[in-house]
């Protein structure tokens, strides 16, 4: 099943009265329970495909489906509902609100979200579980200046599952780690792949986009080509995918 459809999608900036096409023409697909990287040199595009593929941006022209819901031709506030309840987020800068603790920050989605009929018990003690699965309930009633930079970041990635997205949009998620943090921070990315979602992330980090299962490779706006994975299953596959996927980026010009 199709996850995302894009085609034709192209994205205009008007800077200084002169017009930049930052994305042209660009057409792929996701399926579901895919975890794709896009990959490509610094101002290519990158993040702004994410963003427009996910509703966070307008896009100026072509299709974009989710779910079968054509989201380029959706109203904010139908965007903002799609994007709480069906998405989740994760960003290179970890966004969490200074006067909540980690869990209230974990579960905060979930209580904005209309679809949500828990009580509040309910959604604490599932958000509970998700900090127990990702190894951090420990940080539970903690501030979020008291923890780690890579215990952050896998509370994001509790914060961006409390809703059940059917897909996680990741800008980045490990550029503001050390090796140790991003390693860790990618297992449970790759554990949650593993389990069923759907992942789509932006990195210019090869060992994180060889725990993909396809890399689109991305220049000056253009899709230039795609290399497919096996799906990750532990750390002793890396080293023959990091080559693998080292050489197929030599040749696409890294």
């Amino acid at each position: 099943m199709n996850i995302l459809n894009v085609k034709d999608l192209c994205k205009t900036y008007i800077l200084d009265k002169r017009q930049n096409n930052v994305l042209k023409n660009v057409s792929f697909t996701v399926n579901e329970g895919e975890m794709v990287a896009i990959m490509g040199p610094s101002g290519s595009g990158k993040s702004t495909l994410l963003y427009s593929v996910s509703g966070m941006d307008s896009v100026t022209a072509g299709e974009v489906e989710f779910c079968g819901k054509n989201i380029a031709k959706m109203g904010e506030k139908e965007l903002a509902d799609l994007r709480l309840d069906e998405m989740g987020f994760i960003f290179q800068q970890m966004y969490m609100l200074k006067n909540l603790t980690v869990l209230d920050n974990i579960i905060l989605p979930a209580c904005q979200s209309k679809k949500n009929t828990e009580s509040r018990r309910e959604t604490v003690q599932r958000g509970q579980e998700l900090m127990r699965k990702l190894g951090i309930i420990d940080i539970a009633d903690n501030d979020i200046n008291e923890v780690s930079g890579g215990q952050l970041q896998r509370a994001c990635i509790c914060r961006s599952m409390i809703n059940n997205p059917k897909v996680i949009f990741a800008d980045e998620p490990t550029g503001a780690l050390n090796r140790t943090s991003s390693d860790e921070v990618m297992e449970e990315l790759a554990k949650l792949n593993r389990e069923g979602t759907t992942v789509m992330l932006v990195t210019h980090d090869v060992k994180v986009a060889a725990k993909c299962t396809r890399i689109l490779y991305i220049v000056d706006g253009n899709i230039k080509g795609e290399y497919n994975l096996d799906r990750y299953e532990n750390t002793s596959q890396m080293r023959e995918r990091e080559r693998a996927l080292n050489n197929w980026l030599m040749e696409m010009g890294w």
